[in-house]
C-alpha cells in the first residue's frame, strides 16, 4: 500500500523534529575563517555530511516511520527506490523500528552506498536503469502490509528533511541567503518551508547538476519536466530523472536557481574538503557554486547558511574528482561564466 500524502507545511517540519530529535544527531554549524575572507561573506555550513548514515535523508526516513507508528499504522514491510542515501536511511530506519526493508536501485547505485545499505539489514534488488528500479517498487508496494517510502515526493519525507534548516536557523540566528542542492527536491522545498517560517527576508537558493538540470528546465516551463535518459554527473545524490508534484510548486517559490557543470563541482568538492577539513559529497559541495556567484554579486559582510547534505563518496567518484588539482588556486569568486541561473 502507499501512504497518502498532502502537501507540507512549517507545522509540518515542526512536528517533525520533536518526533525525530530523539533519532538523529543535532549536527554542527562550521566555517571557514580563509573562506569568509576570500568571499567577504560569512558563510556557514549545516554539517549533514556528520549525520547518521552520513547524510540528511535520515531526517525524512525516520519522521515517514515514526509517524506511522504514531498513528498506529507501522507495517511489517518497507519499500523503497534510490540512488543512495534514502536507500541507507530506509534500512537505518527500518532496523530502529524492527520491519523489513527492500531497495530498489539501479546498478550504477555509489557501492559504497549498496554496501552500506546492506550492512543496515535491507535487501538490496539491483536493474539495468534508474526507470525500472521505480517500476520495480511501484510493485512491490501492492503486497499486503507493505509500504512504499518515496525519496522525496512526500510530506513527511519534507518535512523530516525540513528539520536541517530548522536546527540551523535557531542555532544561528539571522542570515541573509540560505542554499541547497535540489535533486527530487525534498532537502530544497523543506529548506525553502523552513527559512520562510523563521527568516522571511532570507533568500532560498537552489543548485543542481547542468548535466541533470531537470528541476531548472522545470522551473523555466512552469511545469514538470523530466529527463529523458539516465544523466550522468559527480553529484549522484542529484541525478534524479524529475522533480516531483509536490516538491516542484514548492521550489516555484525559490529566490534563485543555478545550473552548476562538472568542473564546478569537483573544483568546490576539493575546495571544501581542504578547508572545512570534512570528507563532503560533490552532491552538496556543488552548492559552493552558487554562493559563490551571490557572494560576488551581494554587498559584503552578509551571512549565508549552506545544507551539506552528505559525505558519502565512492571510490570511483573520488578518482575523478581529482584528476585534476583546483588547489593550485584560490577560489574564483564570479562563475557566472561558468553556470547558468534560472
Amino acid at each position: 500500500m502507499n501512504s497518502t500524502s498532502s502537501m507540507p507545511t512549517f507545522e509540518s517540519i515542526k512536528q517533525a523534529f520533536e518526533r525525530i530529535k530523539q533519532h538523529v544527531k543535532q549536527t554542527p554549524i562550521v566555517e571557514s575563517s580563509l573562506l569568509n575572507e576570500w568571499m567577504g561573506q560569512r558563510i556557514l555550513f549545516k554539517a549533514e555530511c556528520l549525520q547518521t548514515i552520513g547524510a540528511f535523508k535520515i531526517r525524512g526516513a525516520m519522521n515517514f516511520l515514526a509517524r506511522l507508528k504514531e498513528e498506529g499504522h507501522l507495517p511489517k514491510y518497507v519499500v523503497a527506490n534510490s540512488s543512495g542515501n534514502h536507500a541507507q536511511a530506509v534500512a537505518y530506519a527500518a532496523a530502529h523500528f524492527g520491519i523489513k526493508a527492500t531497495v530498489f536501485a539501479s546498478e550504477n547505485i555509489s557501492p559504497i552506498k549498496a554496501a552500506a545499505t546492506q550492512s543496515y539489514g535491507a535487501d538490496l534488488k539491483l536493474f539495468p536503469t534508474r526507470i525500472e528500479a521505480d517500476n520495480a517498487v511501484k510493485e512491490a508496494a501492492k503486497a499486503s502490509d507493505t509500504v512504499w517510502m518515496p525519496p522525496f515526493n512526500h510530506e513527511d519525507i519534507i518535512a523530516g528533511q525540513g528539520t536541517a534548516a530548522l536546527e540551523a536557523l535557531e542555532e544561528v540566528g539571522h542570515v541573509d541567503a540560505v542554499f541547497a542542492p535540489c535533486g527530487g527536491g525534498g532537502l530544497l522545498s523543506g529548506t525553502l518551508l523552513a527559512t520562510k517560517a523563521l527568516q522571511p527576508d532570507a533568500l532560498v537558493i537552489g543548485a543542481e547538476p547542468a548535466a541533470a538540470n531537470d528541476a531548472s528546465m522545470s522551473l523555466q516551463a512552469g511545469e514538470i519536466i523530466a529527463l529523458k535518459e539516465a544523466p550522468t554527473t559527480l553529484a549522484d545524490g542529484a541525478a534524479t530523472p524529475s522533480v516531483g508534484d509536490i516538491t516542484f510548486p514548492i521550489l516555484q517559490e525559490l529566490d534563485d536557481f543555478y545550473e552548476v557543470d562538472e568542473i564546478q563541482i569537483a573544483y568546490w568538492t576539493q575546495w571544501l574538503h581542504h578547508l572545512l577539513k570534512l570528507h563532503i559529497e560533490p552532491t552538496c559541495a556543488m552548492t559552493m557554486a552558487a554562493v559563490a556567484s551571490w557572494a560576488a554579486n551581494t554587498p559584503k559582510g552578509q551571512t549565508a547558511l549552506v545544507i551539506l547534505s552528505g559525505g558519502n563518496i565512492s571510490q570511483t567518484a573520488m578518482t575523478k574528482i581529482w584528476e585534476r588539482d583546483f588547489l593550485l588556486q584560490p577560489p574564483i569568486l564570479d562563475t557566472d561564466d561558468n553556470m547558468e541561473e534560472e
